[in-house]
């Protein structure tokens, strides 16, 4: 990270961070704040401040997910935009496929999510002492947070890096997200945090699946229970940086930037009602703001129902997810018969019917396929898009996700977020 970004992290750590007084719900915190102006450094180094801190990690990286989510959902096309001109991270390039160094939001708030969850870690371990730390609750919330973080980054950047030092591969982040959740794991068993280790025993399965650790994902998949979730909350107050963006883009008041239409979940919404992907129309809202340009034009409005409120929680792992893994695994090991029948009982579960294949092939596009479903709008589909043409997987992904009849040709689509250029115009390392 750039100097100019760490000493705005240090800055929102110290004042902001310990200022978020919050109280944690059941399944993930709730980030509900209230803040009572600036604090000097030395008062966050008082243990009584640790919980506030830790809050503060979720809060940043709730922040991040919905740049990059919502972002990342239109460059995928799990959406569609509505309207030309950038507005509520809907940029106009990401309709092409195209993500610009230009996307400074997205980089600057995932880069502060990953650095305020690691100084505050440092922070933990400096005042309490590595043995008081390894058996707290605060030490086993900050890991599951800076794994995500660290996942995050690494599932959508290629290259990233780390408090201003040279360009990274997304193998350093997505370990170092490993190296957290197996902390988390570990620190949360002695605190007693039964749902934070199960997060983060779930969220170190998907990463060992990214890095191609299929034996370790597996592993860590099956101890998972299917009904297991885990969720990144959002508010419904005054400050709209605490909503869930996904929803607000499209609420209708005052933002209608994204739509369903023209994208796989259409029509698989309307031919099986599959309560994973569900869109409405919207009286007196036929069209999205603006227009494309040409042939397009003037957008049908179809507004995604998975979230419903400012408030509605993001997915951040799921039992569910961890039985696709497991699905997956049996495809990398040859058995496609095996990966069918787990990918069928999770349809049969939520009512829709099973999908059929005759091979191997087959079955890899009836994955990619239940994965885009299952994980729909939940900032993952562009890490899947990349780690499989990495892989060279075989099966073909929904035409409306490639080459769609109408609209630009997405087979040439940029798969990762690259470095922003104001990291490029002041890290010494990257000139």
């Amino acid at each position: 990270m750039s100097a100019h970004v760490i000493r705005a992290g240090r800055k929102a750590a110290r004042w902001g961070m310990a200022l978020s007084l919050l109280v944690l719900g059941l399944a993930a915190c709730d980030l509900d704040v209230s803040n009572p102006g600036p604090v000097a450094d030395e008062f966050l180094d008082n243990p009584a401040a640790f919980a506030a801190i830790v809050n503060g990690m979720g809060r940043e990286l709730s922040d991040a997910l919905n740049w990059i989510g919502i972002t990342s959902a239109i460059v995928t096309r799990e959406l569609h935009a509505t309207s030309g001109t950038p507005v509520q991270g809907v940029p106009a390039e990401a309709h092409n496929g195209k993500l610009s160094p230009e996307f400074d939001q997205q980089w600057t708030r995932s880069q502060r999510a990953r650095w305020v969850s690691e100084d505050g870690i440092r922070r933990f371990k400096e005042v309490w002492g590595t043995t008081t730390y390894a058996s707290t609750r605060e030490g086993a919330r900050a890991n599951l947070w800076a794994g995500y973080a660290y996942r995050l980054i690494g599932e959508n950047y290629c290259q990233s890096v780390i408090d201003g030092g040279p360009a990274l591969a997304d193998t350093v982040f997505l370990r170092n997200a490993e190296a957290r959740f197996t902390e988390a794991i570990d620190v949360a068993g002695r605190a007693n945090l039964s749902d934070v280790a199960m997060a983060a025993r779930a969220a170190r399965a998907s990463v060992r699946a990214f890095l191609g650790n299929w034996a370790g994902a597996a592993q860590d998949a099956a101890a998972v229970p299917t009904d297991f979730v885990y969720r990144m909350p959002y508010f419904d107050r005054a400050v709209v940086d605490e909503y869930n963006w996904i929803y607000y883009a499209a609420a209708s008041v005052p933002w209608t930037v994204h739509s369903v239409w023209n994208t796989p979940q259409e029509q698989y919404y309307t031919d099986t009602r599959d309560p994973r992907t569900p869109w409405t129309t919207v009286a007196g809202r036929p069209y999205g703001d603006g227009a494309l340009a040409a042939p397009i034009g003037r957008v049908p409005f179809y507004r995604e129902r998975k979230y419903t409120a400012n408030s509605s929680p993001i997915n951040l792992s799921t039992g569910r997810e961890m039985r696709l893994i497991e699905a997956e695994a049996a495809l990398v090991g040859g058995d496609w018969q095996k990966a069918m029948t787990t990918v069928n009982a999770l349809r049969q579960a939520v009512g829709v019917a099973p999908w059929t294949a005759s091979g191997a092939e087959e079955a890899w596009t009836r994955l990619k396929r239940e994965r885009g479903i299952e994980l729909w709008l939940e900032a993952r589909r562009l890490g899947d898009f990349r780690r499989w043409v990495r892989d060279r997987r075989p099966g073909d992904l929904h035409i409306l996700e490639t080459n769609p009849p109408s609209g630009p040709d997405l087979r040439g689509r940029d798969l990762c977020f690259p470095i922003a250029q104001s990291e490029t115009d002041t890290n010494p390392h990257l000139e």
